[in-house]
C-alpha cells in the first residue's frame, strides 16, 4: 500500500519520519514524506507558554490527514495532546529511547559546576521549575528553534549551558557536538510525558499497518504518563514532569512533579503498580496529588508563566 507521512521539516522531525518510513518499507509498503510547517515552527520569537494551546506542533499535520493528503504522522509523543481530533487515532508508540534530559555546555561539565548567575537556556517550564528549585541562583532564558539552532546559540556564547532531550541528540548523532554533554538524573529532572517515545498518529484505515510498529512497554509507560497529565488537565505548556518505568520483573514505578515556574514550590509523588493494573496508575497518582493541591498549584503556575513571558 502507498502511504504518505505528514511531517515537520526540522532535522529531528525528518529523522523520525524517515525512521518510520524505513520500517514501513521493510513491511512492503511504498512510503513518501510530505512536509508542512506547524504553528510551533512559524512563531519563533515568542515563548511557547504564551502562544500555548493544544497541538502547537501537530495541528497542521492532523489537518493534512483529515483532508486525505496523508495517512499518518510521526510525532515526538511529548508534543501530542492527550485528546486527538475525531477521525484520528494514536496507532502505535514505538520503542522508547533514553528518557533523560541532557545538560550541554562548552565550559562546564555539569549543573553542579555552573557558577552563580550562570545563564541556562530552555523553553520548557517543566525544566525551568526543577532547575530553579535545585539551583535558584541560575538565570533561565528562553531558547527556541531546532536542535542545531539551539546548539549554535550555546557555541556562540549566548548561554553558559542549555538543556535538551538526550534522545533527540542521540538520534541526530549530536552527542559529540558540544564539549560537555551529561545525562541528567531523572530524580533531579523528571521528564515530560512521553519523552523519548515516537507516537504514530494515523487515520483508522491504516491502523492495522501502523500497529505492527507498536512497542508494548512504551505503550504502557506513556499511557500512564498521558493519563496522569489528562487527569490534571495539564497541557504541554504547564510545568508537569512524569515518568513511568516498567521494571524487568513487570513492576511499574511512576514519579511525578508539578510546581511553579520559578521553582519556589514543588509537589512530588510516586506510585507503584504492575502491568496488570497500569491503566489505573496514572489517574490514581493524579488523584493523590490533586488531594495535596496539585490543581491549585498548576493554576498559579499558569498565571505566573503568562506574567513572566509578557514582561
Amino acid at each position: 500500500m502507498r502511504l504518505v507521512i505528514a511531517t515537520r521539516g526540522s532535522k529531528l522531525a525528518l529523522w523520525q519520519s524517515n525512521h518510520i518510513k524505513e520500517r514501513l518499507e521493510e513491511l512492503g509498503h511504498e512510503v513518501e514524506l510530505q512536509i508542512f510547517k506547524t504553528k510551533g515552527d512559524k512563531i519563533l520569537d515568542t515563548p511557547l507558554a504564551l502562544i500555548g494551546g493544544k497541538g502547537l506542533f501537530t495541528k497542521e499535520l492532523e489537518d493534512a490527514m483529515l483532508r486525505g493528503d496523508a495517512q499518518l504522522a510521526v510525532h515526538s509523543l511529548k508534543d501530542v495532546p492527550t485528546e486527538l481530533p475525531e477521525g484520528l487515532v494514536l496507532g502505535a508508540i514505538t520503542k522508547r529511547e533514553i528518557t533523560n534530559d541532557a545538560f550541554l555546555s562548552e565550559k562546564y561539565a555539569s549543573i553542579e559546576d555552573l557558577p552563580a548567575n550562570a545563564v541556562v537556556g530552555t523553553t520548557s517550564l517543566r525544566r525551568r521549575m526543577q532547575l530553579l528549585h535545585y539551583r535558584p541562583d541560575l538565570v533561565i532564558k528562553d531558547l527556541r528553534g531546532n536542535v542545531d539552532t539551539r546548539i549554535n546559540k550555546l557555541k556562540n556564547g549566548e548561554f553558559d549551558a542549555i538543556i535538551l532531550a538526550y534522545a533527540g541528540l542521540k538520534r541526530l548523532g549530536l552527542l559529540d557536538s558540544v564539549r560537555y554533554v551529561q545525562k541528567i538524573d531523572e530524580n533531579l529532572l523528571i521528564p515530560a510525558m512521553g519523552q523519548a517515545a515516537l507516537g504514530i498518529e494515523c487515520v483508522p484505515k491504516v491502523l492495522d499497518i501502523v500497529q505492527q510498529l507498536e512497542d508494548e512497554k512504551a505503550r504502557i509507560e506513556t499511557t500512564i504518563e498521558r493519563d496522569f497529565v489528562e487527569a490534571l488537565e495539564g497541557g504541554c505548556q504547564v510545568p508537569i514532569g512524569v515518568r513511568a518505568q516498567v521494571l524487568d520483573n513487570g513492576d511499574i514505578v511512576t514519579k511525578a512533579v508539578v510546581g511553579l515556574p520559578d521553582g519556589s514550590e514543588l509537589l512530588k509523588d510516586k506510585i507503584f503498580g504492575s502491568k496488570e493494573n497500569y491503566k489505573e496508575l496514572g489517574r490514581e497518582l493524579a488523584a493523590s496529588m490533586i488531594e495535596n493541591g496539585a490543581k491549585e498549584l498548576l493554576k498559579r503556575a499558569e498565571e505566573m508563566a503568562f506574567c513572566e513571558v509578557k514582561k
